[in-house]
């Protein structure tokens, strides 16, 4: 029986516009990547966010979503023991001298009280800037879904991982991939009785779904439909035999924390 892991990019800072990228894997999990994608547009995902995780022995590379002008919405793996974040938003990509684009600090995260870094249960985490940021057409906050995922729902994955296991970098301009929810219990017979009732899954047509550097990145609902685009989930796993996989990507379901996520957003820090 396959497993799912969370592998995360070890990056070598040198600077923001020179990045060497090697993979480490934590925990024994591994993480995503978008795979089969095509090139976001400038300004087409205005709240989709890069952030760079510092820890005590590393730093590792995720994805985010701006939320409201001072909250990042990520991964609980992302925010873990973190000593410092280094985001960027308003740019598609990781290198260029982009003039849209902002780049920010902060030290704050909130992660979920029930996190399990063992079975990725409540794989969810919020980091807040440490001042508001003001909105541009190219940074602008992704609304939270008002209703759960459903089974067979088209959705869309983005982020900055590799395109695939031989691709060993970072993605350097944001990728976007349509893909389609399963069922858990299609999921279990992929991935077992580690599938449990916070986290969906979704694949696409063949090999298309999320990679290494992905985790932490929104499931989009309504891509289509500009003014209706919610956030749906967050990244949390894939496949543990790698991306070049037919098998699905698995996500955290937003719907079931918008109690948390309102009240942690809500409090005066």
């Amino acid at each position: 029986m396959n497993t799912f892991k969370i592998v995360s990019c070890l990056i070598l800072l040198y600077n923001f516009n020179s990045v060497v990228i090697s993979s480490q894997q934590l925990s024994n999990h591994k993480s995503a990547r978008i795979v089969g994608g095509d090139t976001a547009k400038a300004g087409q995902f205005p709240f989709s966010a890069a952030i760079y995780v510092q820890t005590a022995t590393s730093t590792i590379f995720c994805g985010g979503s701006l939320i409201d002008n001072q909250w990042i919405l990520t991964a609980a793996h992302c925010v873990d023991g973190a000593i410092l974040f280094t985001i960027r938003l308003g740019s598609n990509s990781l290198s260029s001298n982009d003039p849209n684009r902002q780049t920010l600090a902060s030290s704050h995260y909130v992660l979920h009280p029930k996190y399990n870094p063992t079975t990725l249960e409540n794989n969810i985490g919020l980091i807040r800037l440490r001042q508001p940021i003001q909105y541009t057409d190219y940074i602008k906050p992704i609304e939270l879904t008002n209703r759960d995922v459903q089974m067979y729902d088209h959705l869309t994955a983005i982020g900055w991982g590799q395109t695939s296991d031989s691709e060993t970098g970072l993605s350097d301009d944001l990728q976007y991939v349509s893909l389609i929810t399963i069922t858990n219990e299609e999921c279990k017979n992929v991935f077992g009785y580690q599938i449990s009732s916070d986290m969906v899954c979704a694949t696409g047509n063949y090999i298309e779904g999320t990679c290494l550097g992905d985790i932490g990145s929104p499931l989009i609902e309504h891509i289509y439909n500009p003014q209706s685009v919610r956030h749906a989930g967050v990244s949390s796993f894939i496949s543990g035999n790698g991306c070049d996989q037919p098998h699905p990507s698995g996500y955290t379901r937003t719907y079931l924390y918008l109690d948390w996520i309102a009240n942690v957003t809500s409090e005066v820090l």
